[in-house]
């Protein structure tokens, strides 16, 4: 098993190989329901203590975080779904 540190430094390798910042194209079509799950699961990534992250999430840059954070919101937008996650986050939070 490899250590912390060791993982961290495998995938800072692969987030910094040549051609990962290169933008790509992606037609995907998915369930409303699953923009909510999808998104949901971005956000609990970004979220998450620092301490407690390992892997790809752990060596993000806070840039890349950034512009995580940014597609998940266009997700919402272009799904109309914006509003409706904001009050789903209201009472996930008033509990």
């Amino acid at each position: 098993m490899l250590t912390t540190n060791e993982a961290a430094q495998v995938f800072d390798t692969i987030l910094s190989s040549p051609g990962m910042n290169d933008a790509v194209r992606i037609d995907l079509r998915i369930s409303r329901k699953n923009v909510l799950l999808l998104t949901h699961v971005l956000e609990q990534g970004l979220n998450e203590k620092q301490e407690s992250k390992i892997g790809l999430f752990a060596s993000a840059s806070a840039d890349a975080k950034q512009e995580l954070k940014e597609l998940s919101d266009d997700f919402l937008q272009k799904a109309g779904l914006m509003e409706l996650s904001e009050k789903l986050k209201a009472i996930a939070t008033s509990k």
